[in-house]
Parts: C-alpha cells; structure tokens; sequence
C-alpha cells in the first residue's frame, strides 16, 4: 500500500490477534488511505467484537473512521461488563462450545447450539434475525458483517470459557430453569405422569422431577448433582461479587 502512515497502538488484551511482531514494532502503518479504521484493525486479525473505545489523536472516533497521515490511533480492549442493547440478552454458540452452551443452560441463561454445523452463513444470519450474541473462537466467523453481536471465547477449557461469558456480560442467572439438551424451559413434572421414562431404580429413589416443555426430557437430582451444584454456586457467588 502506498497511503497515509499511522501510528497504531493495540490494548494488550488484544495483542494474542496481531501476535508478537506486530505489537513489537514500532514502524509506522501503511494505510491506503480509503479504507476505515475498522477495516485495518480486521486486517490485522482482530475481530471488531473485541474493539471497545477507539482514539485517534486523544479524540474518541468510530471504527468508519478513515485514517489520515500521522495519526497516533489507539485501539482499546471491548469494556466489561458489556452492554448490549435490547433484551433479553440471549446467546448463539457454534458447532465446538457444546459444554459452555450446557453450561449456560443450567445457570437459566438462553444458549441456541446444535451439534450440526450449520455453517458460519446460517450462524451469522441466525444471529441477526434473532438477535443473539454469537459466541465463537473463530475470528473469520466473527468478523462476518451481517452478525448482530459477537464475543470471542479466549479459552478452550469450558471452566474458563464459561466465567469469560459471565464476567463479559453478566447475564441474569436463573438456574434450575432450563433443558440442558434442547434450551427449553423446565416446569415441575408429577412422578405419575413420567414413571414411564425413569428406570426402576429412579422410581424408587426419586420423588422430584422437572420436564422440558419444549422436548419432553424429565431431570431429577441424580448422581451428577453434586458437580453440577458446583458449577451452579460458583457462578452465583462470581455474579454477587
């Protein structure tokens, strides 16, 4: 490129996209002088769901910014808690955050996820049209321009990737209230009416159930229950503070 050179300093929260070159060095950045601010950011790797307040000459701007010669221009980590407009706020997870999907169901927070790959056109167009956040450790993925919201999840331990979601956008947690399997709300179930989907042994040792209304699947306190309680108290205590 043959444009206007710009200073650009990257939030070290984001230095694991532009990778170790690129925030050792100190040479100006060739521009070429018609693309936005947004799109040399991309270029660089970083996706612009993780890209909060962006500065150009101490003058907060928007990424449609074009940069011009000698700009000094700083590129900040996205602010947490996140806001995100419109509620409630609801979650689309691709085709390899199964476990983190699980997991947000059983804190009570909506998690759309299936085991297909629908492919990252459909995941982008779902999340428009039904305004979800598209949570994802694909950076192409998130850098499609028709999603409505994005996060990328840093981690690829599910412990991990979980307090990431809930310490970036503090969701409102109602555990207990959702299909783990399919997203659906529980509701509580009489034994009588499904003894008929528990093995014996569950007949006789459990008188608590609850039914997906959506799928039909009945819980009970069963030998996992302990683990997950678990999870659920960490979380809780994380929200509280």
């Amino acid at each position: 490129m043959n444009g206007p050179e710009i200073a650009l300093s990257i939030a070290p929260e984001l230095h694991l996209f532009v990778g170790a070159e690129r925030t050792a060095r100190r040479a100006p950045l060739v521009t070429d002088g018609a693309a936005t601010l947004g799109h040399v950011i991309e270029s660089l790797g970083v996706p612009l769901t993780e890209v909060g307040r962006v500065v150009v000459d101490g003058a907060q701007t928007s990424v449609a910014h074009i940069p011009s010669q000698g700009e000094h221009i700083e590129v900040h980590a996205v602010e947490r808690p996140q806001r995100v407009p419109g509620a409630p706020l609801r979650f689309l997870l691709d085709v390899h955050l199964g476990t983190l999907a699980r997991r947000l169901r059983l804190l009570g927070v909506d998690a759309a996820y299936t085991n297909e790959d629908p492919g990252d056109a459909a995941l982008a167009a779902r999340s428009a049209e039904e305004r979800r956040v598209l949570l994802s450790r694909d950076r192409g993925l998130l850098q499609r321009r028709e999603i409505w919201a994005g996060a990328y999840i840093y981690s690829d331990r599910p412990d991990d990737q979980l307090r990431d979601v809930l310490g970036r956008f503090a969701p409102t947690l109602d555990p207990w209230t959702r299909c783990t399997a399919c997203n659906g709300r529980l509701a509580a179930a009489d034994k009588d009416a499904v003894q008929e989907q528990l093995q014996h042994g569950t007949q006789r040792t459990y008188d608590v159930f609850a039914q997906c209304t959506a799928c039909g699947r009945v819980y009970w306190r069963g030998a996992h229950h302990a683990r997950l309680e678990a999870i659920v108290e960490e979380a809780l205590r994380a929200a509280t503070g």
